[in-house]
């Protein structure tokens, strides 16, 4: 017998030796292995599951997304069920995550909220249908594009195929000038009205979120006192202008690393404002700048407390922010307890995208509607008081604030909703200008250089 158990010790030690020299090759740290793969089914049927149902990609294209975030995909099983709505991802049998779509709603990982019946809760949720389109009805409020300038749509054409030469991925490019779509490219596949994931491009939605709460008189960016979790310590005088401008203090690493703050936030927690939620604080609020994913999920909970909890965040987001604006193939997907992902999960067309960025070109109003005052936009593109990324306002980037441009070849007003893989909404008030870019880079997207070019050829640049 002791024999026999020496051997099976010797094969378990040599499976395991095995596994972790696999997981070296993949990539993956053998002292995380927990983290690594439950951040890895995790991101791979999340990604999936939008990316069929929202997006309305095919398997191989999923696969391709997915490969830009790590080799351990080609080793995982994903299984798309069309029928249920749901994408299942398996690595190696260690780990088994799906997600579930939901009209309306979009894709939420099937995580368990302890206490609650999360599935229930997710399912008793009732997106409103969204109104009737005119389609004679001229871009932003309908769907009608007039013609587009032949010279600028060329341009955009040739930077679509200088993207696919250098392996950029670009799948939509859009012009906005005078408050009119200019000219447009996609990639094959791609139309106008496909939603594409915009990661941290949301959180400027989010912004206007809470612009829309105050001009409603539901709150203040200077209020403090947030949570009852932070009453009775220093987290307490963390006001909401500081959680928009990313100078909360609170010690969130914004690490995508696998079991980081940022990655089990999004593909491992079924609530995405809990780890935020519980940091420390580490600096004084307002006097550091550090851009946290976990600051933003904390402000679409505050906008869903005070408008009432999950349902009437929804209705308010689509029936008073989103329709209005004429943004119909938008969804901004939930967390497993109903809360927006702020942060990072809006899936959205480009001419949606460009509508965002015009309401903010037009400080707040667009269609004859107002979002949010025409202070809170001002305040939005200013620079925050800290003293080390002061270019950086109400969840945007700015061009100017710091010692030097951030797009130097791009006017001073210049100021942007970012996201990975290379999403930018550009806006430029001074050339009353939109430009919007969304694709899948790996590597970094000039987006400096291409929008100069852009500008160039308007005759503004």
């Amino acid at each position: 017998m002791r024999r026999v158990l020496l051997w099976v010790a010797v094969l378990i030690g040599g499976l395991t030796g095995l596994a972790m020299l696999a997981l070296q090759a993949l990539g993956m740290s053998p002292t995380s292995l927990y983290a690594n793969i439950a951040v890895g089914t995790g991101i791979s049927a999340k990604l999936a599951c939008s990316g069929r149902y929202l997006s309305g990609f095919d398997e191989a294209q999923i696969r391709d997304d997915l490969a830009s975030y790590s080799p351990a995909t080609d080793w995982l099983s994903i299984t798309l069920d069309d029928a249920e709505g749901r994408a299942t991802a398996e690595l190696l049998g260690f780990s088994r995550t799906s997600a579930t779509f939901r009209q309306g709603l979009g894709c939420t990982l099937d995580k368990a909220v302890p206490g609650q019946d999360t599935a229930g809760l997710l399912d008793r949720l009732n997106p409103p249908a969204p109104p009737a389109v005119d389609k004679q009805i001229l871009w932003p409020q309908g769907t009608r594009v007039p013609e587009p300038n032949e010279r600028l749509a060329a341009v955009l054409a040739q930077s679509m195929a200088l993207d696919a030469q250098q392996d950029l991925h670009t799948r939509a490019l859009v012009l906005v000038q005078g408050g009119q779509i200019v000219a447009e490219a996609y990639a094959p596949g791609i139309t106008s009205d496909t939603p594409l994931m915009g990661w941290s491009q949301g959180k400027s939605l989010t912004s206007l979120m809470l612009g829309w709460l105050q001009m409603r008189g539901q709150m203040s960016v200077a209020e403090q006192q947030l949570f009852p979790l932070w009453a009775n310590d220093a987290r307490s005088q963390i006001s909401i202008e500081n959680l928009l401008q990313m100078s909360s203090g609170l010690d969130f690493a914004e690490v995508y690393a696998p079991g980081s703050d940022a990655t089990r936030m999004l593909f491992m927690d079924p609530v995405a404002s809990a780890l935020p939620m519980q940091s420390k604080l580490e600096h004084a609020p307002g006097s550091h700048f550090y851009y946290s994913s976990g600051t933003t999920n904390l402000l679409t909970l505050l906008f869903s407390q005070r408008v009432g909890g999950p349902q009437n965040a929804i209705n308010h987001l689509y029936q008073d922010i989103l329709w209005p604006l004429g943004m119909r193939h938008t969804t901004l997907e939930p967390d497993a307890s109903g809360i927006f992902i702020g942060s990072s999960n809006i899936y959205a067309s480009a001419r949606d995208w460009a509508r965002l960025g015009q309401v903010f070109l037009r400080q707040g109003e667009l269609n004859g509607v107002r979002i949010a005052s025409a202070s809170y936009m001002q305040a939005l593109i200013q620079p925050n008081t800290s003293a080390n990324g002061p270019a950086y306002g109400y969840q945007v980037w700015l061009n100017r604030g710091g010692k030097e441009l951030r797009w130097p070849d791009l006017p001073a007003d210049a100021y942007a909703f970012t996201g990975n893989r290379g999403q930018v909404v550009m806006i430029i008030p001074s050339l009353d200008t939109v430009m919007v870019r969304l694709g899948w880079s790996a590597n970094y997207y000039p987006r400096n250089q291409r929008f100069a070019e852009w500008l160039r050829a308007t005759n503004t640049g």
